[in-house]
């Protein structure tokens, strides 16, 4: 199975690459993965709906019809890391191809990617921002893996 993590927007703060590299790196052990920074939609003139619309049309061009699509957004599913981890295995389970993981960009997505979607999950009550919530994610990925695997990284 692949995993593709689909952002919208390049990550700015140097020490978040950092961390997004180390477990990248990391991750090619047990996963055949991609991870794609999207140029932000020039947002000059649009509403925060037009500008969502527009990221949407990108985001869905993006995608084949059996892709599994995993938006990350405040309202979705939570998970413990075990329970995150035994989402994945489910899925190597039912041999799906590829798994998509959006990132979306600071006014959250359209409509049409909400429709779209698989599923929705959230790494917190709380806001976070959209560039921090990628180290989340590939660190938690990393950690649902070794998990899997296990091995040591994860703690009860």
């Amino acid at each position: 199975m692949k995993i593709q993590i689909i952002t919208i927007g390049k990550t700015s703060a140097s020490y978040l690459k950092e961390g997004i590299s180390i477990y990248l790196k990391r991750l090619e052990h047990y996963a055949k993965l991609e991870y794609k920074e999207l140029a932000d939609v020039p947002a000059k003139g649009l509403t925060p709906d037009a500008l969502k619309k527009k990221e949407g049309l990108v985001i869905l061009e993006m995608l084949k019809p059996d892709d599994v699509l995993i938006l990350l957004d405040e309202n979705g599913k939570h998970f413990t890391s075990r329970e995150f981890a035994d989402f994945i295995q489910k899925k190597m389970n039912a041999s799906v191809k590829q798994i998509i993981f959006v990132i979306g960009g600071a006014f959250g997505f359209s409509p049409e990617v909400y429709a779209r979607a698989n599923t929705q999950i959230s790494f917190s009550k709380m806001t976070l921002s959209h560039e921090m919530i990628r180290l989340f994610l590939v660190e938690q990925l990393y950690r649902a893996h070794t998990i899997l695997k296990g091995e040591s990284y994860h703690h009860d």
